[in-house]
């Protein structure tokens, strides 16, 4: 089998060590791509120490930050296109022992599956968010794999991420569910809940302030992403994947009128993606 894993590192330094670390790296027929991408600190230099000269771990420091952007460089500009399984995970997450074989299995002895999701296996809900991958067959952008076949197609159809997309787990998860077809094509069986892949992610804790700092940022992010998951879901169901945009921002002047705040506390965090959406619309203007 020939299998390729992208790991989305931004500002990582801290926790690319452990991530890498968690990973069969010494494995020959696995080639690892650490997605290290717009990130001013030490996360390229400390994924290289760990990588230890491995010709199957490439470090790619690229320039421009943003996941979604990342995503599609990865996918069409790195990827060899003979791999029999791709798997997608971020580099501030420990992955349990055995994942990669799991996904690659489950997505082989499923051929009529275009993806499967990796499981948490910690936190306060984890439990609710597992029951939840078992009912809805979501994405965690955490741990994902996709099968060769299907990321051809992608390649083959040209098809990219919105650059400015906040989260790529949940359109690449429509991509699958629809076969890169309509939301009316929809079919829960084409992606698989994993529940031998796992992974782990940095709880919060008070006695750990960088850790309130980035959830707070992380809420932020959430609020945008409802938003832009609104227009999404209305792309997806009236023109399918042709109807993406290259970035969700030349949308913003025709959305943003119709969006309010949702009651609190979310509404918190709802007026502070509204206003950045805002901003950057603006910034996208001619």
């Amino acid at each position: 089998m020939r299998v390729a894993v992208g790991i989305f590192a931004h500002q990582e330094e801290r926790r690319i060590g452990l991530c890498l670390a968690s990973l069969p790296l010494d494995r020959a027929d696995i080639v690892f791509h650490v997605l290290v991408n717009g990130s001013t600190d030490l996360t390229a230099s400390r994924a290289r120490e760990v990588a230890g000269g491995r010709v199957n771990v490439i470090v790619h420091d690229i320039a421009a930050g943003g996941k979604s952007r990342t995503w599609n460089h990865f996918v069409h500009a790195l990827l060899s296109g003979d791999e029999d399984a791709v798997l997608f995970m971020d580099g501030d997450a420990e992955i349990v022992a055995g994942s990669i074989d799991a996904l690659v299995m489950e997505l082989t002895a499923r051929p009529d599956a275009n993806a499967a999701a990796g499981m948490p296996v910690n936190g306060r809900s984890v439990e609710a968010y597992r029951q939840s991958l078992r009912d809805e067959r979501g994405l965690f952008g955490d741990l994902y794999a996709l099968s060769g076949r299907f990321v051809e197609a992608i390649k083959a159809r040209g098809l990219r991420l919105p650059e400015d997309l906040i989260g790529d787990d949940g359109l690449v998860a429509a991509w699958a569910h629809t076969d890169l077809g309509r939301d009316a094509d929809w079919e829960r069986e084409r992606v698989l809940a994993c529940e031998e892949a796992g992974f782990r992610c940095e709880a919060v804790s008070l006695l750990r302030p960088s850790t309130l700092r980035m959830q707070y940022r992380r809420m932020i992010n959430y609020s945008v992403r409802f938003f832009q998951n609104r227009i999404i879901s209305d792309i997806m169901r009236r023109d399918g994947v042709a109807g993406l945009p290259v970035r969700m921002d030349a949308l913003y002047g025709e959305w943003l009128p119709r969006f309010r705040p949702r009651p609190l506390p979310m509404g918190w965090f709802d007026r502070k993606a509204l206003k950045k959406m805002k901003a950057s619309g603006m910034r996208g203007k001619p």
